[in-house]
């Protein structure tokens, strides 16, 4: 079998997005990414990754007789490699294969060789060369249900090829599904004490909980940037947030942004009030985006509007969450939980919302495992993030508990 790199070979980008099409062609849960999701992390012009000296190859794999067998692609992330100084870990991802084994390890051999030539001691995958919240880990459970925009749905037969290959789990993505209206969360297994605390905090004056307005984007955004740099950057090791970078995420949210799935809370009033929490919902996009066929072109967007306008989703899933840590452990998390559901009503219309997911919470949040519990959620579906250590005598350490 043949590795041949894509680069920028027009033909091969296209075969990279089109093997996947013909590979899970018979499967109804697939959904089709978007094909400018996928090109996007490979355009050096529009991943700034590149730009802080981030390095990506992809390949495609063909057989003897020219057909394509599968693709990968491997990268070096400089942002991850300063938390990585004991063990510099590249990346691998964007894996798609026939059920042969063969073949599929002639693509993972590729990436490691490819990574140990620059230096690297690891690689994780199947990740994304970009951010976190897309295209990371394998699937491992819920083969029977369709992803969430931007979650990887792969093949059951990709698990032993990466578990045989060696690669170890590192650590786990949880999807949890609970129900959206009051009553459904307190049958589903909504813990009462949870609900009292709830309540407690909803009735006490010193707090307040509203949905964002669209005309007020500038206000919220200072408001998220405060509290996720409390309560996220340091735990994530990520940059402080500034208010310019989220306005810029909630315009880019804003064609699809609910008002009243995006919630705050704040403590105090007056000049002494003060954000303390946030929980950000979003229309689950997937039930659009799969009708049109990967091509946001005029005609896709024709579509999306069709569907968005005249047959809305009654799916959401939740994006981002968090307290400031002053806040924690006060009844504040499942307060701002419980605060969309309480209030189901609005305008005297009721709410299209039926069911949510709460996405990628990974094993080593422990606190956020077990809160999507406390509210009665079930893991409807996990994802793995492996790695391969290239000394295979050196010890393997899961992901730290945060």
């Amino acid at each position: 079998m043949q590795l041949i790199e894509v680069g920028q070979d027009a033909a091969l980008r296209t075969e990279f997005l089109q093997l996947p099409v013909r590979l899970y062609k018979n499967d109804p849960c697939w959904i089709r990414p978007l094909d400018d999701d996928i090109e996007i992390v490979f355009d050096p012009k529009r991943n700034k990754l590149f730009e802080a000296g981030g390095e990506c190859i992809r390949w495609l794999l063909k057989d003897e007789a020219g057909q394509t067998v599968g693709r990968v692609a491997a990268f070096v992330n400089q942002k991850t490699l300063k938390a990585e100084k004991d063990q510099p870990t590249g990346g691998m991802g964007f894996f798609e294969c026939i059920d042969d084994q063969a073949a599929a390890f002639q693509l993972l051999d590729a990436c490691r060789d490819w990574l140990a030539q620059r230096g690297m001691e690891a690689m994780e995958g199947p990740i994304n060369f970009g951010d976190r919240d897309r295209w990371w880990g394998l699937l491992v459970e819920g083969f029977d249900k369709e992803p969430n925009y931007g979650m990887p749905y792969t093949k059951a037969y990709y698990v032993p090829f990466f578990e045989n290959y060696g690669f170890r789990d590192y650590f786990q993505q949880h999807t949890f599904s609970l129900a959206i209206h009051y009553d459904e969360l307190m049958a589903n297994g909504m813990q009462q004490k949870v609900l009292d605390r709830a309540q407690a905090i909803l009735d006490n004056p010193e707090y307040t909980f509203e949905h964002i307005q669209k005309n007020k984007l500038p206000q919220y955004a200072a408001d998220f940037a405060e509290i996720y740099t409390k309560a996220w950057a340091k735990i994530l090791g990520t940059p402080d947030m500034t208010a310019d970078k989220a306005l810029s995420l909630m315009n880019k949210m804003k064609p699809v942004m609910e008002e009243n799935l995006i919630w705050f809370g704040y403590h105090g009033t007056g000049e002494s009030r003060q954000p303390v929490a946030f929980f950000i919902m979003l229309p689950e996009l997937n039930q659009y985006f799969k009708h049109v066929n990967g091509k946001m072109d005029l005609r896709g967007k024709l579509t999306f509007l069709y569907h968005k306008l005249f047959k809305p989703t009654n799916k959401a899933f939740g994006l981002i969450f968090g307290v400031v840590p002053d806040f924690q452990g006060k009844g504040i998390e499942s307060a701002i939980a419980i605060a969309y559901p309480s209030r189901e009503v609005w305008g005297g219309k009721k709410h299209q919302f039926s069911a949510l997911e709460l996405n990628w919470i990974g094993d080593f949040n422990v606190r956020m495992i077990r809160f999507s519990k406390m509210l009665g959620g079930k893991i409807s579906k996990r994802h793995i993030t492996y790695r391969y250590l290239f000394d295979r005598t050196k010890e393997f350490k899961r992901h730290r508990v945060i």
